[in-house]
């Protein structure tokens, strides 16, 4: 795999004043998000979705459908993380596409999502301590115990194709603490 990778011929580290963006002007301030970045991955095969049945052990979700992911550590791009954790969960690898960006307004530090899709159209994926993954039909979602963001986010992932332009959300839970997710079309 080819990398790019920038690398500035000047060692700005020892005088701030000639740096181009030094750390102080990130506009870092407690009227901003804070963000933990994340991933969500979404696999295709014909009209099924590969979803994680959390583990009944798990603190969040157990028992409940999402999309694979997790955590982008530190020094990850999001898509690596995404490859990451997709072999991590599953065993299975694919070639992936940034469909769209979700930010989770969980008050003081909410969480950037970065979905990803792609298809897989062979192999099948194991069990992990995250949970099972399966393939699940579109159409039989509603019918399942699932994290609650993800039927909407599975239908507008479900019309997209490779090529579209990522999606750019927000959600929040309004006064009486129901769940909104509103699409920056």
């Amino acid at each position: 795999m080819v990398q790019d990778i920038l690398i500035f011929e000047k060692d700005y580290s020892t005088n701030s004043k000639e740096c181009p963006m030094p750390r102080s002007d990130q506009g870092v301030t407690s009227d901003r998000y804070t963000l933990i970045p994340r991933t969500a991955i979404f696999l295709r095969r014909r009209d099924s979705f590969l979803l994680l049945k959390g583990a009944k052990n798990k603190r969040l979700w157990a028992n409940k459908y999402n999309g694979l992911g997790g955590h982008i550590e530190r020094g990850e791009d999001a898509l690596s993380a995404a490859r990451r954790e997709l072999f991590e969960e599953t065993g299975l690898t694919a070639e992936l596409w940034l469909c769209g960006t979700l930010i989770v307004d969980a008050g003081a530090t909410g969480i950037g999502l970065y979905l990803f899709t792609g298809e897989c159209l062979e192999g099948e994926p194991r069990s992990s301590l995250e949970g099972t993954a399966e393939w699940i039909e579109f159409a039989k979602v509603h019918e399942l115990s699932v994290v609650e963001d993800l039927p909407v986010l599975l239908a507008r992932i479900r019309s997209m194709k490779r090529g579209d332009p990522p999606f750019s959300a927000r959600s929040y839970y309004d006064d009486n603490d129901k769940l909104v997710v509103v699409f920056g079309d």
